[in-house]
């Protein structure tokens, strides 16, 4: 492309452009109203395999809706020539002619108007506490706040055959209606509440709840509720294509290694989220000291000493020696003998939740652990695939020449806090909204926050979302 721009959006620029670019902006990208929301979660798929995903960008000259990463809107700007197409997540004009986005005076204007009104009918909006119930309320806020699951419940994809007044994904789907909807008053989550007390019993009364906690019992309740494409009921998590488990289900492998014959038993299990050790726990954490190989994942370093994520990422996956009172029969040598073990992540999901165990139950002990864990904003998952060809002997990784892949890569948008004690404490979310502005949720009270603060805040749940997925 030119330093003066591109020759190719002159064609574009005729009879009424700018008002057909504004109406694209507010109907399929920024999307500020309830109305144009559930408009564009219902409508924006591609038009050739009928995906939700994959980057999608609509046409500017027939707002033809196809995959960007499958390369379906490029076989149509061949076909009709239409040279221009808008990334319905960041509103970025891409040109086939020049291949790449482009700048223009003009169409920039347009979209930060746009972009402007719209934010200002995106109200976010609190929940009132009933009563010790922050721990149900924070993990409101990181869910009505993650994208795809938002767009389903908005494009009342979700086909009941229950009653309505017992199934918690009608209410979320209603809850989510609320969120968006334009009011700025606090919510009362009371039939939300009840709904919990009714199917997950051991989270009823009034005490203070374990946040970590009531998210698996949501997902695995909106689990049962749901229904896969098929119709079936979703009871059983290796086989199912609920909205949840498009979401939120991984596959963790386990590698048990014989130490005599070197044989590799391997099993792959579901997962929702991954429950991290942390220094200072009675479990020992780390043989050597953090990042000890001079290595830094994920922009994180150890100039203060802090751990990191990556650190406990490195603790999760690293082999564990069984030891001689858990012998396992080996297949190869028909015998017991002393194994190793490695967990390593099989498949990604598109949300990856991190659960920090800050909370130490034990017949001994009872207590938090307020060790600080540096976090970063975008998060490589590669090394800690199966696949990968790390070294991961004693926590220490060789990095290979190959270049990180992008489905592994991530970037965080919430983050639950827990203040005070294990017997008396607070949840607060942080959670971001237009790709770089963070609030902070304290039950009805929102506020800005900054990046700053998120980053220094102590983490407890950490939702972090697949960028090649991700849109507003």
């Amino acid at each position: 492309m030119s330093p003066a721009g591109c020759p190719h959006v002159t064609c574009f620029k005729v009879d009424n452009w700018k008002q057909n670019l504004r109406a694209i902006y507010q109907c399929f990208v920024w999307s500020g109203s309830a109305e144009t929301r559930k408009r564009k979660a219902k409508s924006c798929i591609c038009h050739m395999c009928g995906a939700h995903l994959s980057r999608l960008h609509s046409c500017l000259y027939c707002v033809f809706f196809a995959c960007f990463a499958k390369k379906h809107i490029h076989e149509h700007a061949k076909s009709k020539r239409h040279n221009l197409a808008i990334d319905l997540l960041y509103g970025g004009i891409y040109c086939f002619m020049c291949q790449d986005y482009i700048y223009d005076k003009d169409m920039e204007q347009i979209a930060k108007e746009e972009q402007r009104k719209a934010w200002k009918m995106q109200g976010l909006r609190g929940l009132i506490n009933l009563g010790n119930t922050c721990f149900m309320n924070c993990i409101v806020q990181a869910l009505t706040h993650t994208p795809l699951l938002r767009d389903f419940f908005l494009s009342d994809r979700h086909k009941c055959e229950m009653q309505s007044n017992s199934c918690l994904v009608c209410e979320m789907s209603q809850l989510f209606q609320e969120f968006y909807s334009g009011h700025r008053s606090p919510h009362i989550p009371f039939r939300l509440l009840h709904l919990v007390w009714t199917h997950a019993r051991h989270l009823a009364g009034y005490e203070q709840q374990d946040a970590h906690e009531f998210l698996i019992a949501a997902l695995d309740v909106l689990h049962r509720h749901c229904k896969d494409d098929n119709g079936k009921k979703a009871n059983n998590p290796n086989h199912c294509n609920c909205i949840i488990d498009q979401i939120f289900t991984g596959g963790l492998q386990s590698d048990v290694t014989c130490q005599v014959c070197h044989g590799v038993s391997t099993t792959i299990d579901p997962f929702w989220d991954i429950s991290l050790d942390l220094p200072g726990s009675s479990t020992p954490f780390w043989p050597l000291s953090p990042g000890g190989d001079g290595s830094t994942l994920n922009g994180e370093s150890h100039a203060t000493g802090a751990t990191t994520l990556t650190d406990c990422l490195r603790r999760f996956t690293r082999p564990e020696h069984l030891g001689s009172s858990a012998k396992i029969k080996c297949s190869g040598c028909h015998s017991y003998q002393e194994s190793t073990k490695q967990l390593t992540m099989k498949k990604l999901p598109i949300v990856a939740c991190f659960h920090l165990k800050r909370f130490e139950h034990s017949a001994k002990l009872r207590r938090k652990i307020t060790t600080y864990v540096s976090f970063p904003l975008e998060l490589d998952m590669t090394p800690f695939m199966a696949s990968s060809k790390e070294s991961r002997t004693n926590g220490q990784y060789q990095q290979t020449v190959e270049p990180f892949n992008n489905d592994n890569k991530y970037s965080l948008f919430a983050v639950v806090n827990h203040q005070g004690t294990l017997e008396s404490g607070h949840y607060t979310t942080f959670i971001r909204q237009h790709k770089d502005q963070w609030f902070k949720c304290d039950d009805a009270i929102i506020t800005k926050a900054s990046m700053e603060a998120v980053l220094d805040s102590e983490g407890y749940l950490l939702f972090y979302h697949k960028q090649f997925l991700e849109y507003e």
